[in-house]
């Protein structure tokens, strides 16, 4: 049976997996011991405040730098030609490299105090709707745990953080994986901020984002618009001929945009217009064919107003691919840990930021752990990350923790006050510390890797050669700045 690449883990038959080696109860000790809660707290704090975008972390990233080198892992700033990114990395010998992935970008437009009512911070931006403040914070503070540990329980290995910048459309992992600095690595670490608790393991989508850039000719719009070649009108073909594209493209894609520049006077034909794109599905293939389409679409509006354009291929991530060997043993450590409970403070947070939600969930949801799963199937997936290309290259596994009140939509103002919140660091804390476990239980269970590994070669197939969805396109550092003006 020939399966496609994104089903091809539905397709196959996995032996169950082998057992992790369980942490003495005095080593499982000194692994929490090490998870510093109120550092984790504060660090989260203080990005949510910073509130940069991708490629724009310069705060943020120092900052988590500067625990790191004083936690004495060695730092590596600017891999992968990404100012904003490190590696950091603590070895006391040979052993197994566990890698921690640590996110830290703020989404543009979301800009928002941590107040339960809508409210803009003003002059601001930037605002962390996907939480990634907690992500990066509970990443660094899972590290600095697990090297305390390995120096007081003796254990050789190599426990390494990615400080990854721009997940939200720059695709600052892939030109890590592009540039091979996850050779050696044995497996790799993440979590999310969500609704709900849970160490299921399930694909994502693909995409490719790029932007598309109209430059036409400028005249004025009543005395002489013969004379002009509107971009704005080129551009606006173009995302006409796109959305009549949508009815014949694969189930389970999806096509969205937003016009970032379009003229500045109504009376000035335009001479210069631009879009930004996202193509995704579950099927890699399906979103470079449908990302082809959109360019035709774009050639064709541009020979119908006789203008030009140009793409600027910005991101573009594979389909996640779980891992069920290490699946297993981050549900059994989520599962050890006592489960959250919000203060009478914060439930009264949380019920007065869900008058404003469409979906009214019950509360007591964030005390319970989802039953863990597996799933590749096309229901299964919705947003993208570039955490996906990390899981081609090497065993990946990652948890969602309830950072977000029941029944928020992701990347909105809801979102954004709750990752300020305690609600938020709260989470940040429980995910360090199921981290922390299932990282200090890998490093010693070699077993186990070496069946993730296996089980990594057989989702992808044994002749995989890893093509990026960006090519051999640079970091896009500026992806942002049509949005700042700095463009």
């Amino acid at each position: 049976m020939k399966c496609s690449l994104y089903l091809a883990a539905s397709c196959l038959a996995f032996a169950s997996p082998a057992l992790a080696q369980p942490l003495e109860p005095a080593e499982r000790q000194t692994v929490l011991q090490g998870v510093d809660a109120d550092l984790v707290s504060e660090t989260a704090l203080q990005i949510w405040k910073f509130a940069e975008p991708g490629y724009q972390e310069e705060q943020s990233s120092a900052l988590l730098q500067q625990q790191l080198t004083e936690a004495g892992f060695t730092v590596t700033p600017g891999i992968a030609g990404e100012p904003t990114a490190f590696l950091a990395s603590y070895r006391n010998g040979d052993g197994p490299v566990v890698a921690l992935l640590a996110e830290y970008d703020a989404l543009p437009g979301l800009a928002q105090e941590a107040t339960p009512d809508r409210a803009p911070i003003a002059g601001q931006w930037g605002g962390h709707g996907c939480g990634h403040n907690l992500f990066g914070a509970a990443s660094v503070g899972a590290a600095m745990a697990v090297k305390h540990w390995m120096d007081a329980a003796g254990v050789r290995g190599e426990i390494r953080v990615y400080g990854t910048p721009a997940e939200e459309g720059g695709s600052g992992k892939v030109h890590m994986v592009r540039d091979g600095l996850f050779e050696g690595v044995d497996t790799a670490i993440h979590w999310h901020p969500g609704n709900s608790n849970s160490a299921a393991q399930s694909a994502s989508k693909a995409n490719s984002t790029g932007k598309f850039r109209f430059a036409g000719r400028s005249a004025h719009a009543s005395g002489g618009p013969w004379l002009g070649r509107s971009a704005l009108d080129g551009l606006e073909i173009m995302n006409v001929a796109t959305n009549y594209l949508r009815e014949h493209v694969p189930d389970h894609t999806r096509i969205h945009y937003v016009v970032t520049g379009g003229g500045g006077a109504p009376n000035v034909v335009p001479d210069s217009a631009e879009a930004f794109y996202y193509v995704r599905s579950p099927d890699p293939q399906v979103v470079k064919d449908v990302m082809e389409r959109v360019k035709k679409a774009a050639e064709g509006a541009a020979i119908a107003t006789d203008t030009s354009y140009e793409f600027q291929q910005v991101g573009g991530v594979f389909s996640l691919l779980p891992n069920d060997a290490l699946g297993q043993v981050m549900d059994r450590n989520l599962r050890s840990l006592p489960r959250l409970a919000w203060t009478p403070e914060e439930m009264s947070f949380a019920q007065r930021l869900q008058e404003n939600l469409e979906q009214k969930v019950d509360l007591a949801s964030v005390g319970e752990i989802e039953p863990y799963s597996v799933r590749t199937d096309p229901d299964s997936t919705g947003g993208s990350t570039d955490v996906s290309d990390v899981s081609w290259a090497v065993p990946t596994v990652g948890l969602r923790v309830a950072a977000f009140v029941p029944g928020s939509p992701g990347h909105s103002w809801q979102n954004a006050a709750a990752a300020g919140s305690s609600i938020g660091t709260k989470a940040a804390v429980l995910a360090a510390e199921t981290m922390a476990l299932t990282a200090a239980e890998l490093m010693q269970s070699p077993e186990v890797i070496e069946q993730a590994k296996a089980e990594l070669v057989e989702r992808r197939g044994a002749d995989f050669v890893y093509t990026p969805m960006i090519g051999d396109t640079k970091p896009q550092l500026d992806y942002r700045g049509a949005f700042t003006g700095s463009e």
